[in-house]
């Protein structure tokens, strides 16, 4: 079978890549969006939908139909400490549309940008796709992918979304600077026992530290330590692994018995990294290929997006009018470098400054930090961190154009 093509081809089913194949099919260009698993349901991906993201889907005239679909609100948002609960951060006065955390499984939010995707001729989605090696015209421009069943799929411009263990980015070989994280994560849920109720809140004591994502009937818990110590952990034992939860959310401590075998908790391993390029002839890395986010904030999916909306930006309107896109890839990497450095910026100075700190502690904590009182005691300043962790730094507004064609 002769391939001939397409004008963008779009390698990870992820929250960039869904997004950018929905924005260049609603341009009226034919897009490929190839993702190596049958369906979306992976547990324990990021679920968080912040208002940056939600306010891209107002813009688009989806953001009802997005909010039909199962999901809890997240406005505001605390921190247990020293036995009280300090209230941190507020999103209820950010000028958006939607001012909260939308809460949704993420393989949710991907099935209804696919379904919108598919309402344009020219989005076409490819399950059990799995691209492993790039295709060249000549030595050094990218001209589309080879799969894992032997398919070579041409396209004017490829796009690698394929998550932090790009196979792409390593096969482009660009440069990859490492950031370093001092914490993993165990990621688990367990059903919300009937009398509880509440927002996302951490949970910090001397050496442990715990965030809570309140999910209507469940709870989905992130418990951090220090990185390299999974192994340690789990050789322990699961018995000495509840123990510690108990005593760390006393309130939950029969909750915590729902954990019954190692399978039911997944390793994060945390990273921090970014390309110092996202392109080279033929090829543009967005999301988490390019850069991969803390979990502090939980603001990788929304990062993400904003990397599809500025690459749509950037040469959806060019290319429907046959402009190459080549000398346009660098203005992408441009207008994003400065956000994600500051987002990172901002997670690195946590992670060394709190979370770090917090995982060698060994004394008991008696009282909360002052940060924390000035933040319970003034409402106005709780806007700040709502602010920055709802909107991001840098968002840009859907600007891609949208074909004639309108959508049943």
């Amino acid at each position: 079978m002769i391939d001939r093509g397409r004008d963008i081809l779009i390698v990870g089913g992820g929250p960039a890549g869904m997004m950018a194949g929905l924005l260049f099919a609603r341009a009226g260009l034919n897009v490929a969006v190839l993702e190596k698993h049958g369906d979306f349901l992976r547990d324990f991906r990021g679920d968080t939908v912040h208002p940056s993201t939600l306010e891209l889907f107002h813009q688009l005239g989806m953001l009802k139909d997005l909010l039909k679909l199962p999901h809890s609100r997240l406005d505001q948002a605390s921190i247990h400490i020293a036995g009280l609960q300090m209230k941190a951060l507020d999103f209820r006065h950010l000028p958006v549309a939607a001012p909260y955390i939308a809460m949704m499984p993420q393989w949710d939010l991907l099935n209804f940008i696919a379904s919108k995707g598919k309402q344009y001729p020219g989005f076409d989605l490819r399950m059990e796709s799995e691209a492993v090696g790039l295709l060249y015209d000549g030595a050094e421009r990218v001209c589309g992918v080879e799969t894992a069943d032997g398919l070579r799929l041409n396209a004017k411009l490829v796009i690698a979304a394929d998550g932090r263990r790009s196979v792409l980015r390593g096969k482009a070989e660009l440069p990859l600077q490492n950031i370093g994280a001092p914490m993993d994560v165990f990621w688990f849920r367990i059903d919300k026992p009937e009398d509880c109720g509440g927002d996302v809140f951490a949970t910090i004591q001397a050496g442990r530290f715990m965030v809570m994502i309140d999910r209507q009937d469940y709870y989905q818990c992130a418990y951090v330590f220090n990185k390299g110590q999974a192994d340690e952990v789990k050789a322990a034992g699961l018995e000495a692994f509840r123990a510690g939860l108990r005593s760390l959310v006393p309130g939950l401590a029969e909750a915590f018995d729902q954990i019954a075998s190692w399978d039911q908790v997944k390793t994060l391993e945390v990273a921090l990294d970014r390309l110092q390029r996202w392109h080279r002839p033929g090829l543009l890395v967005i999301g988490d290929a390019a850069h991969a986010m803390s979990p502090i904030g939980g603001v990788g999916i929304n990062i993400a997006i904003q990397d599809a909306v500025t690459t749509a930006n950037v040469l959806a309107g060019p290319m429907a009018r046959g402009t190459h896109p080549d000398p346009l890839l660098a203005q992408v990497h441009a207008r994003r470098i400065k956000s994600v450095r500051r987002m990172q910026m901002l997670q690195k100075l946590a992670q060394d400054r709190v979370i770090a700190p917090l995982l060698r502690r060994s004394r008991p904590i008696e009282k909360p930090f002052f940060a924390l009182k000035l933040l319970d005691r003034l409402p106005l300043l709780r806007r700040i961190p709502g602010r920055v962790i709802g909107m991001g730094f840098g968002r840009e507004d859907i600007q891609s154009p949208e074909i004639p064609f309108k959508p049943d």
